[in-house]
């Protein structure tokens, strides 16, 4: 089955956007000139997998940034939704994690980059995220949209490495322990 890998920035205490959505916060002076390890993470991965609500913010950014093909999970918008300019890199399914994964298997997938709250704890939560780099931005937001929501369960991790950048950054890779 093709394996779910997840590189996202946090707050310190943990929230991926504002409650309006909003990722301002995650411009932080110096970080653009430092290398967090994104560019090697995208050459690893066959393609991204994200949420609605992700594809929506990503589509703010004014110039589509992703080569890859982009699978974006929603049961609301239709292929008629997708702009033009991407329509070559950008597909809507309606999957559940576990059947999106077996097909992406089919298709030739060996890893897949795992994007957006609400879809990576979807994947954590039935076991297919395999890794994890988490990348803390030192601010304090107060609220917003948490990375990690309610679970059924333990989730064990295996502290890999972690760097820390001038900027303030520190990032940290985790192995998902397998259950027994």
């Amino acid at each position: 089955m093709t394996s779910g890998h997840i590189f996202i920035a946090t707050s310190l205490d943990g929230y991926i956007a504002r409650e309006d959505g909003s990722i301002d916060w995650l411009e932080v002076p110096g970080a653009e000139l430092e290398d967090h390890g994104f560019a090697e993470m995208m050459a690893s991965v066959d393609g991204l997998i994200m949420g609605r609500g992700t594809y929506e913010k990503v589509l703010e950014f004014g110039v589509w940034p992703y080569e890859k093909p982009v699978i974006v999970l929603t049961r609301s918008l239709k292929a008629a939704d997708i702009p033009e300019h991407i329509k070559d890199k950008v597909s809507f399914r309606a999957s559940d994690p576990a059947e999106l994964m077996t097909d992406l298997a089919r298709e030739g997938w060996i890893r897949a980059y795992v994007d957006g709250g609400r879809v990576i704890q979807s994947f954590l939560s039935v076991g297919l995220i395999k890794d994890m780099v988490l990348t803390r931005v030192p601010v304090l937001l107060g609220g917003g949209r948490p990375l990690f929501g309610a679970l059924q369960g333990d989730i064990r991790l295996n502290h890999v490495e972690t760097q820390s950048f001038p900027s303030g950054l520190v990032s940290s890779r985790y192995q998902i322990i397998e259950p027994d």
